[in-house]
């Protein structure tokens, strides 16, 4: 016997396709949900559609972008010669967070892992050789995630880019700032013990 109206059913189990929705947050939403007026409502739903309707990758970088190119490919004042590859869009926010980084970005959309049945051909390289090939990048930075998927993809492409005579980094990865060496597992001291760097 279902606990709720239809309607609210239907709600609550499409918030809990949503990653990171179990049942508990995906009831909790729909409460606040219906609890919103009906502008506010109507404003969220509009504000989903015009999201998927709007939002595309741009044809350079794979970046998520309203426009194409993105603005980051567009802009003059970006470092052309360096090219940061990241696994996903998130990843791009968190490096422009830092204020560090002023190149340009190519977006994979996934890594390689043969555990998952996801190669090299399932995320987006196909479009960062054409990128390398104009000659105006000098340095790539492989900037995956330090897990055994991240470093894969790391790898592969490391072996795919050294050919072409381009300077390829990869980032350093190891203690957060302000951690402390006894909390700190045995991989995460061996990464920053390789990643170390003269003073």
């Amino acid at each position: 016997m279902p606990y709720y109206p239809r309607p609210m059913d239907k709600l609550i189990g499409e918030l809990t396709k949503l990653p990171g929705i179990g049942p508990k947050t995906g009831q909790r939403l729909a409460f606040h949900i219906l609890g919103l007026n009906k502008s506010e409502v109507e404003s969220l739903a509009r504000a989903i559609v015009e999201a998927k309707e709007n939002i595309n990758y741009c044809s350079r970088c794979n970046d998520l972008t309203a426009d194409d190119p993105c603005k980051i490919c567009r802009s003059p004042d970006r470092e052309r010669s360096l090219l940061c590859v990241v696994e996903s869009s998130k990843d791009v926010i968190a490096m422009e967070k830092t204020g560090e980084y002023n190149g340009l970005y190519h977006v994979l959309h996934g890594s390689i892992s043969p555990m998952d049945g996801v190669g090299p051909e399932d995320i987006e390289i196909d479009n960062l050789m054409p990128r390398i090939e104009k000659g105006e990048i000098e340095e790539i930075i492989l900037a995956t995630d330090p897990n055994a998927e991240g470093d894969a993809t790391a790898m592969y492409l490391a072996k795919l880019l050294k050919p072409l005579g381009i300077k390829v980094t990869r980032i350093a990865h190891g203690l957060p700032v302000g951690g402390d060496l006894e909390y700190a597992d045995e991989v995460t001291l061996s990464k920053a013990l390789e990643g170390r760097r003269e003073l």
